[in-house]
Order: C-alpha cells, then sequence, then structure tokens
C-alpha cells in the first residue's frame, strides 16, 4: 500500500480543506471519481500530467484507509 501521507495534503485555504493531491488543486474525491467512470491510470495521467501513478495509488491508499477507519468505528 502507497504511503499516502507524503502525498495527500489538507490545506483549508486549498478547495474548502478537501484532501488533495500534493501541490495541486486535485482531490482524492477528483481521482476516485475518474476511475469510477472507466478512465484508466494512464488516461489520467494524459490528461493531468502533473499526476503520476504514485498519486493515483495514494489516492486509493487514502479512500482504503478512511473505509477501515469508518468500518473500526461503527
Amino acid at each position: 500500500m502507497t504511503d499516502y501521507q507524503k502525498i495527500i495534503t489538507i490545506n483549508p485555504e486549498k478547495r474548502f480543506g478537501k484532501p488533495c493531491i500534493r501541490n495541486t488543486r486535485i482531490t482524492v474525491f477528483d481521482v476516485l471519481g475518474w476511475l469510477a467512470s472507466g478512465m484508466s491510470n494512464s488516461q489520467i495521467i494524459q490528461d493531468f500530467p502533473e499526476l503520476d501513478e504514485e498519486d493515483i495509488s495514494a489516492c486509493l491508499s487514502y479512500a482504503a484507509e478512511r473505509e477501515r477507519k469508518i468500518r473500526v468505528a461503527s
């Protein structure tokens, strides 16, 4: 699993505090939405060259960790 903590950042002054990829305004939600709509990693990177495979993997790891925390808290 990718160490997303080095890639995913939360800044209250950027995108209303949503988790974003490093120094971009691209949110984890954006990437997950693109993947859910059927885009491949290479298509996302082609459209957003500031991203790489590790960034996309970090979004998936972040979402998986969040889901795990929700399950544990229930």
